[in-house]
């Protein structure tokens, strides 16, 4: 059995922390970056034919990917590869998934018809065993399998797609750009279809100018019924980054060890790419207290209830609480620091203030100095 997998880059806006990056780049958990869950998952799955579709601000991707080792892929054709459909195009506008799909027909098209392909977006992290999911979508003989998560759909959060299932546990009703009740579960943008047939429904949905995957493709073919659908909820957990707010509250999420644990080990490890660093240095005044901490740290101050990137300085007498702090950045002497995200190569000059909140954390864009 041959099975594909495709990588969405997300270029959905968190503000200052994508507006040169994409979703797929944004460093998490102190030493990562949110496509490794995804490279991860695929890897662990063994699927080695994997393309990486973005539109533009790749370029740090590409840095952190590189040949693809840190996750036994090869960069090359038939291997990992990265697609630009963007880049020679003589449009930049993005009109959805299917758009980008139809795009990269040569890379989707490539090897046998009776392929499967699983697609997957960069902006939902979750440790999940991809070959589970893909017997399941054999098993039920049906079109298309959409991984979703329960307990996500509140009736505030706007979801891309949502489902409700009956009392047989088929699918009652589809909703699309909608803040779901509760009852209603939500897409974690995880997608198993066989080749052939996505093949033909991209070339079918482009020649009528549909573009959108979940608006289109899942809600538009079931309503007509022309297309079965299959639900995998996924029972692990399950961190959508979605917003500023999001991402803030899910990165503070990991000082808690089991959530560690369940997003990195629980079906298999989350690798990333290596970067050799000397440990974290912990001066004599130092006080840390329930933070993750990655190497090449020099601490000297007092850090609470934080996330520290690699080479991340605190100086003598500085306090960060509820921070997430990225690689290479120095907070000066007598700094204060709550509810903040800095950016990397970030300095904060001595005794400066920087109070946010939970909601409204303060984001300080890459090599600021305030």
């Amino acid at each position: 059995m041959n099975v594909m997998g495709l990588i969405f880059t997300n270029d959905a806006s968190l503000g200052e922390l994508t507006n040169k990056r994409t979703m797929a780049s944004l460093p998490f958990g102190g030493r990562y970056r949110q496509v490794d869950f995804a490279l991860s998952n695929l890897a662990a799955a063994g699927i080695r034919q994997i393309g990486i579709i973005s539109r533009h601000n790749y370029q740090s991707l590409m840095n952190h990917i590189g040949a693809g080792e840190e996750w036994g892929l090869e960069l090359e054709e038939g291997g990992l590869e990265f697609l630009t459909p963007y880049a020679m195009s003589t449009t930049d506008i993005y009109r959805g998934k299917l758009d980008a799909l139809h795009s990269v027909m040569d890379f989707l098209t490539f090897g046998h018809e009776d392929d499967y392909v699983i697609m997957i977006d960069s902006a939902i992290l979750s440790n999940i065993d991809l070959n589970d999911v893909l017997e399941s979508h054999i098993a039920s003989g049906k079109d298309i399998t959409v991984v979703t998560k329960t307990g996500i759909a509140n009736g505030k959060k706007q979801l891309d797609l949502a489902l409700k299932l009956d009392k047989k546990g088929e699918v009652a009703d589809i909703a699309v750009d909608y803040a779901a009740p509760a009852e209603y579960l939500a897409s974690m943008d995880i997608f198993v279809l066989s080749k052939k047939w996505l093949v033909e429904q991209v070339k079918e949905h482009i020649a009528r100018n549909l573009f959108h995957m979940d608006r289109d493709l899942v809600l538009g073919l079931w309503q007509k019924n022309e297309a079965s659908i299959n639900v995998y909820q996924f029972p692990g957990i399950a961190m959508y980054n979605e917003s500023v707010e999001e991402y803030f509250h899910n990165s503070l999420a990991l000082i808690d060890k089991n959530m560690r644990h369940d997003l990195f080990f629980y079906n298999h490890p989350v690798f990333t790419r290596v970067r050799d660093r000397v440990p974290s240095y912990y001066g004599e005044n130092c006080r840390v207290e329930n933070c993750v901490v990655a190497d090449g740290c020099m601490l000297e101050g007092e850090v609470k209830e934080s996330i520290l990137f690699r080479n991340v300085t605190i100086c003598e007498g500085a306090q960060v609480e509820n921070c997430v702090i990225m690689n290479d950045t120095v907070i000066g002497e007598g700094a204060e620091l709550k509810y903040v995200i800095l950016d990397k190569d970030v300095t904060v000059r001595q005794g400066a203030k920087l109070y946010g909140t939970p909601a409204n954390p303060i984001i300080i864009k890459r090599g600021e100095i305030v």
